[in-house]
């Protein structure tokens, strides 16, 4: 994304999710977070991976906790799975609570935030935890050239990991999403992603192995 789409970006989206929870709409701190996600050792979890998450919030159904959890579900990202999600969810508490935002959505937030460490699937279909995770793995079902170029950032991300080590734990994490029965909790990417999703994944773990 370039610079100038970014920062329309973080003027819209952000700025009126805010405002419609009666806080105050201050740019800047959208600024800060764009910022966070511009940090040169992201290689996947980037201002790109914020845009497509924003987008897929949108056609899942956005609310604007759904949109402000999307932008801080990776705002601390130092490729410490857990830590990285608990430091992210605090930042969104400090942030939207000095923006005014309630007490109650706050808290909403930092949890739609904390629930994306494990990528379990939430029960509820239409809620906006099953929103964010999906569009969190929309990447999983893109064209093949995308997720090829997801794979290879991610990898990027782990470079101090050596290539055994690396396909060991990478295939840890992906062969759930290939053997759990279900992918996706809304039933708009449960039935339009999930077989692109799954191909997808198959032909990693084949290169992985």
């Amino acid at each position: 994304m370039r610079e100038r789409e970014a920062y329309v970006v973080a003027t819209t989206g952000f700025v009126r999710a805010v405002e419609a929870l009666a806080g105050d709409p201050r740019s800047d701190v959208a600024e800060g977070l764009l910022e966070r996600w511009r940090e040169p050792h992201r290689g996947y979890h980037d201002e790109r991976h914020l845009a497509e998450v924003l987008s897929a919030v949108e056609v899942l159904g956005s609310r604007p906790v759904t949109v402000l959890a999307a932008w801080y579900h990776d705002a601390v990202y130092e490729g410490r799975p857990g830590e990285d999600e608990e430091a992210s969810a605090r930042l969104a508490e400090e942030e939207l609570a000095a923006l005014g935002v309630e007490e109650r959505e706050v808290a909403e937030v930092a949890r739609l935030v904390r629930s994306t460490a494990a990528h379990e699937l939430p029960t509820d279909g239409d809620s906006d935890e099953a929103v964010l995770h999906d569009a969190d793995l929309w990447i999983l079902a893109t064209p093949a050239e995308r997720f090829d170029e997801y794979c290879s950032d991610v990898r990027r991300e782990y470079a101090h990991v050596d290539d055994a080590d690396y396909r060991r734990g990478r295939t840890a994490v992906l062969t759930p999403f290939v053997t759990r029965p279900r992918l996706y909790a809304t039933e708009h990417a449960h039935e339009l992603w999930t077989d692109a999703a799954r191909d997808n994944l198959r032909r990693e773990l084949g290169r992985l192995r």
